[in-house]
């Protein structure tokens, strides 16, 4: 069945089909209608791919992420999803996983999908030597990354101002007059890597060094953290007063160390989070947590993207605040 069936049925010509399809041109209500019923009759698809060699656009975004299992972005995910919707746009959504094999492969699984741009999801997609996947691929679509930026052509970053998230919020641990304040982060993205220049920052703008041993890597996980946490505690000689994580995963592992170790929270030890998510809000104490706005994120990416289609002036990149959210593990 195709638009040549249709257009015989129905006894009209195939640029009248294709005038009713897409919802352009003239066409009286009557033979809308009536086009329209024998589509019905007939069951037929239009065939999205086919439309698109003719419209130069097939209506469709890929979505790239690593791991479309974590909370934030299942949470990205999914408002990209049904805000693209709403804007008329499908998506086809790849999970990649770290591998820059599989990263390459996916993109280029895209492209032979002719999308018409693909949304990176995530600061884990801009590698620290080699781009050039990336940037081939931005000459033939927009490429937009959440929480993540290569400064390129047709290539959009849409991120969080995490430097001065973390930078403020150990500040005021500072201000409080504590020192022995821990950091544990799980990865050195882009994201990350201004996520720790910000907890070094509120240090040095004290005049004051940050501790090197309580500076520490760990894998995305409560247990991994919980471990580390636990070492620091007994390893300190003087007492661990506060923790800044990375990520609330971190900081559900830091808090679960804490009550292991009989502290008091938050008058023995103050947490804070990163992403203000799920984990944050069930955690019990319920965590203090930084919402870097991942859905304000997801959001103003599909609208930037909608912007490059119709030719309007779009920066490259946009810079969004965060916002503490206080809850039962800080003061």
């Amino acid at each position: 069945m195709n638009i040549y069936d249709i257009a015989s049925k129905a006894g009209v010509s195939i640029a009248t089909v294709s005038r009713v399809l897409n919802g352009k041109g003239n066409v009286s209500e009557k033979t809308k209608e009536h086009v329209l019923s024998i589509i019905e009759e007939m069951g037929y698809t239009p065939n999205i791919f086919a439309r698109g060699l003719g419209l130069n656009s097939i209506k469709m975004v890929g979505i790239l992420c690593s791991d479309v299992s974590d909370i934030y972005y299942a949470t990205a995910v999914s408002t990209i999803e049904k805000e693209l919707r709403q804007s008329g746009y499908d998506s086809l959504l790849c999970c990649t996983g770290d591998n820059i094999e599989d990263r390459k492969k996916s993109i280029d699984l895209l492209l032979s999908k002719r999308v018409d741009a693909i949304l990176l999801v995530g600061s884990t997609f801009k590698e620290k030597s080699d781009n050039s996947h990336i940037l081939d691929a931005a000459k033939n679509v927009p490429f937009v990354m959440i929480n993540d930026f290569i400064d390129a052509p047709n290539i959009y970053g849409i991120v969080c101002d995490d430097f001065n998230a973390v930078r403020e919020n150990t500040s005021i641990f500072l201000e409080q007059g504590l020192r022995r304040i821990a950091y544990l982060y799980d990865a050195d993205t882009y994201s990350g890597a201004l996520k720790l220049s910000g907890f070094r920052a509120a240090f040095t703008q004290l005049n004051t060094l940050s501790d090197p041993e309580l500076i520490v890597r760990c894998a995305h996980s409560p247990e991994a953290a919980r471990e580390q946490t636990l070492r620091l505690l007994q390893k300190q000689k003087r007492r661990l007063e506060a923790v800044v994580t990375s990520d609330d995963c971190l900081a559900v592992g830091a808090l679960q160390a804490a009550v292991s170790a009989g502290l008091q929270i938050p008058h023995d030890i103050q947490i804070i989070g990163f992403n203000n998510s799920l984990l944050a809000r069930c955690a019990n104490p319920a965590l203090t947590s930084i919402d870097n706005k991942v859905e304000l994120l997801s959001v103003t990416a599909v609208r930037t993207l909608i912007d490059v289609f119709a030719h309007k002036n779009v920066s490259n990149k946009i810079v969004l605040s965060a916002e503490l959210v206080k809850r039962s593990t800080t003061i």
